[in-house]
């Protein structure tokens, strides 16, 4: 089944679409019919095969390229949206709710309008919901987003120096861990492993698979490992410059630091069971 990536913001998530009898190439703007309605959006890649198995529901061909009307209208739209995100704060403010509102969007046919907020619980805003369908008479969709989705519309510095990634190339948000944390050896103070949005930073995620495969040959902290100068306890263990910080098992103070590549052990048990269980839950 021949299919094409299409996206709708750029750093927004990419959707599947069957490309019927249209010549697209990437780039192509494009008009397609979605839950939210008629949107223009624009290829990414170029055409390739679906497995049909991939699909987990009826995969909705393109409509049309975009025409000149299109694109005019969908730019038409996206000078409107300033002043409706002003106005929703301000009518947020009179109706007291606490929420923050992000973003908005029409549908390229103006027949729903779709505004993004932040919150922390949820938000009785059947009032403001009223209120914004008598000032722009069409349907008003308000749409509750996490606190990553919040911190990639204002963006910002992260803790490297650089522009936060989700504002730069992450189009999906991964799910992130203190497991990962704890597998990297970072620190668990929230201030240093947390980003702007207040969650785990997502450059966690990045090296997750690398320091998951050097655990795999290298020992846990509190096993014994067999050194040129007798057996030892690991205190620490630093996979990326495979060293070891150890102390001599009857030496009261006797510690030493060594390289993995000059230590023998065995993986307990637990550590294989553990890696069978990682295994499975990463083919789920």
């Amino acid at each position: 089944m021949d299919a094409i990536r299409v996206q709708f913001k750029p750093l927004g998530k990419r959707y599947f679409f069957g490309v019927g009898n249209l010549k697209l190439t990437d780039g192509t703007k494009v008009i397609v019919n979605t839950v939210r309605g008629i949107e223009l959006g624009y290829c990414v890649g170029e055409i390739f095969d679906l497995d049909e198995m991939q699909l987990t529901s009826e995969l909705k061909d393109v409509v049309r390229i975009a025409t000149q009307n299109d694109i005019e209208s969908y730019e038409y739209n996206k000078t409107l949206e300033a002043d409706i995100v002003l106005k929703t704060k301000s009518l947020s403010k009179t109706y007291e709710l606490d929420m923050k509102v992000l973003e908005c969007e029409y549908t390229l046919d103006r027949s729903k309008l779709i505004i993004y907020f932040e919150s922390e619980g949820r938000v009785d805003f059947r009032d403001l919901v009223k209120a914004l369908a008598e000032i722009y008479h069409t349907r008003i969709e308000l749409r509750q987003v996490g606190s990553r989705d919040g911190a990639k519309v204002f963006g910002g510095i992260g803790p490297c120096g650089l522009i936060v990634c989700c504002k730069t190339f992450i189009t999906e948000f991964a799910n992130v861990s203190v497991k990962m944390c704890k597998n990297q050896s970072l620190s668990l103070n929230p201030v240093k492993i947390s980003g702007n949005c207040g969650k785990l930073l997502c450059c966690i995620n990045y090296e997750d698979d690398l320091y998951k495969e050097l655990r795999r040959h290298a020992p846990d902290v509190g096993d014994i490992v067999d050194t040129k100068d007798g057996p030892a306890k690991v205190l620490s263990c630093d996979v990326i410059n495979r060293n070891l910080k150890v102390k001599y098992v009857g030496e009261d103070n006797k510690f030493g630091y060594l390289k993995l590549d000059d230590v023998t052990f065995t993986p307990s048990k637990d550590k294989v069971s553990r890696e069978e269980v990682d295994d499975d839950a990463d083919s789920l």
